[in-house]
């Protein structure tokens, strides 16, 4: 049985509001869909579109998904649910040279993990961009038919040249005015594979001197003599992504193209682009709004792909699931909880404004969700041996433990109790210190779930660290008998019984980087001083511990969380724990100690 935190009502935004804007006006009423993707004449005949809005996650398949992309997720999935729609995944798979297979299995484990799905009905809005490709070529020559299109082959440095500055218009190319023909003879011939890469591209006619670069007749496709995952050798030229994007945001009817404001200089494009080919009957009216929204920006980590890579590639970290990194599949294996981001993403909503973002306020999102969900266990992460010396050696009782205090549905199970325990070694000084209140000799203290025990000395080895604890405990003072309130104690402890503990393996996380932004000057550094990224790393933001386990959490499946009593929420590794041996990842502590601490 599992228990969630009731899903905030969702707040309003400016994403929002059009989005009720449009419907209101009935904008999309009218748009039809035959049941996938494809130009208007496919859409024409067919039924109005089931769906109210149509929203799509686009990755490119190049890499791992971060806790950006998880904003972007919940954002498109969560709206296209709340307003009756439908969110399509597509993978923007255009760059041959960069793409595997390995990220498409990844970023779909990722997306269902977050709890979104692209299926609805009978529809499974699944996508690859290369399967739109005969397209995006058919559409590119109407392009050059009307004009709005031509074969540059000029080289890469005086396109570079000739495009001008922010404050200088660019250059026509000496090819600009070549013949509709001569384009269409050009283009079909760097198809067929006739040319070498960079010997061409195809460019679109709009303004040399337009005050905005990105509308400076921009390439729309080059040569690249490359396989690609999904369409292997059958082409040697591929589209840009700012030409492919809009394109397949109307084959698949997307009303509402959401994505973060670095593409805001590109919406001039994507608006010309989908108005030339409407033009043409091409693509469905209305056409797809672009809208952008603030990219996530969180202190204390970096979602640079760049630096990501660099962190994976010089082994500053294990890998790409890291626990420590901002990786999906690192968060997973963390054992951050999808609800958790669903309730931060709420939380921190969606505006124009660039803003960073307190890792705290990710974590206090995600204890609150554990908090709820997450059955209790006792765990003890430095060991000290007690000694009860009043109770008979080999024998054994059953202590009863809730499984969680919020949930008494969920029952009770059973710790054993002995005359060997194991304590915390905090939780004993042997000349305490103002206001302690556990185990020092003299001092009695509550076996939690257990009895009443009094320290009366301790042992030591030959360098005078304490190794053993001894006490005497009361018999008429178990926990839920009616003598466990007849002596009154302030001290609480958490404890394993010796004997029947399972010890394993704790890996202890910590933030990676000691500072809110890595890399990020600071005052008093010199004017000419540049900072590494990597000098902000914390060196102890991973700590690997043996603990001793009660005997419940002995075979925890992986990825099962508990909170681990006094100490936070814990999950067992996904990938390392063995049968009867289980190693376990902390996932966050219960309460923010960083400020603290360092």
């Amino acid at each position: 049985m599992s228990h969630e935190i009731p899903p905030a009502a969702p707040a309003a935004h400016f994403i929002r509001n059009i989005i009720e804007a449009d419907l209101a006006a009935g904008k999309h009423a009218q748009r039809r869909w035959v049941g996938r993707p494809g130009p208007a004449a496919d859409h024409a005949a067919a039924p109005l579109d089931p769906a109210r809005i149509r929203t799509r996650f686009p990755p490119e398949p190049n890499g791992y998904l971060h806790f950006g992309h998880a904003k972007s997720i919940l954002l498109n999935f969560g709206l296209a649910a709340q307003y009756g729609g439908r969110c399509h995944l597509r993978f923007d798979d255009t760059n041959p040279e960069k793409e595997e297979q390995e990220y498409v299995d990844s970023i779909v484990d990722s997306v269902q993990w977050l709890g979104c799905s692209w299926e609805m009905g009978d529809e499974n809005n699944r996508y690859y961009a290369s399967d739109y490709f005969d397209w995006m070529f058919a559409f590119a020559e109407y392009l050059i038919s009307a004009g709005h299109a031509y074969v540059d082959s000029q080289s890469a440095e005086a396109m570079r040249a000739n495009r001008g500055t922010l404050t200088q218009p660019g250059k026509d190319s000496p090819y600009r005015n070549r013949s509709v023909a001569e384009n269409l003879d050009l283009f079909q011939r760097m198809k067929a594979g006739e040319f070498a890469d960079g010997a061409h591209v195809l460019r679109a006619r709009i303004d040399m001197a337009a005050p905005n670069i990105n509308l400076r007749d921009p390439a729309i496709y080059r040569i690249r003599h490359a396989s690609h995952h999904n369409t292997g050798d059958k082409w040697c030229i591929y589209p840009m992504y700012t030409y492919a994007h809009p394109i397949e945001d109307a084959l698949e009817c997307i009303t509402h193209s959401i994505c973060t404001l670095e593409f805001e200089d590109q919406r001039p494009f994507y608006d010309w682009l989908l108005e030339r080919l409407a033009e043409g009957g091409l693509v469905q009216r209305p056409l797809p709004q672009q809208i952008e929204f603030s990219r996530l920006n969180l202190t204390y980590i970096v979602l640079s792909k760049r630096k990501l890579i660099q962190l994976v590639d010089d082994k500053h970290v294990d890998g790409w699931d890291d626990p420590r990194l901002p990786t999906l599949v690192g968060a997973r294996r963390r054992g951050y909880a999808p609800e958790g981001f669903r309730l931060f993403a709420e939380r921190i909503g969606v505006s124009k404004n660039d803003s960073l973002i307190d890792y705290a306020l990710f974590e206090d999102a995600q204890r609150e969700v554990m908090n709820e969900s997450d059955q209790r266990r006792v765990a003890v992460l430095d060991p000290l041996k007690l000694i009860i010396d009043n109770y008979p050696a080999g024998q054994f009782e059953d202590c009863q433990t809730p499984n969680h205090p919020l949930h008494p549905e969920l029952g009770e199970r059973t710790m054993p109790f002995g005359r060997e325990l194991w304590i915390e070694a905090e939780d004993f000084q042997e000349i305490p210190e103002k206001g302690f209140r556990r185990l020092f000799p003299g001092n009695k203290a509550r076996l939690r779930y257990g009895y009443v025990v009094e320290c009366t000395g301790c042992d030591k080895d030959a360098t005078g660290k304490v190794i053993a604890v001894h006490c005497a405990y009361l018999p008429d003072t178990k926990s839920g008998t009616p003598g466990a309130d007849s002596v009154k104690v302030k001290g609480n402890l958490h404890w394993v019984s010796a004997a029947h503990a399972c010890p394993a393996e704790i890996r202890l996380f910590d933030r990676l980087f000691r500072v809110p932004a890595p890399g990020a000057r600071r005052e008093g550094d010199a004017p000419d001083l540049e900072r590494n990224f990597l000098d902000d790393l914390n060196p102890a933001s991973k700590t690997v511990i043996t603990a001793q386990l009660e005997p419940s959490l002995k075979n925890a499946r992986p990825e099962q969380r508990f909170q681990f009593e006094r100490h936070g929420y814990f999950v067992a590794d996904r990938h390392d724990a063995q049968p009867g041996q289980p190693v376990f990842n902390r996932t966050v502590t219960l309460k923010d100690s960083w400020g603290k601490e360092n």
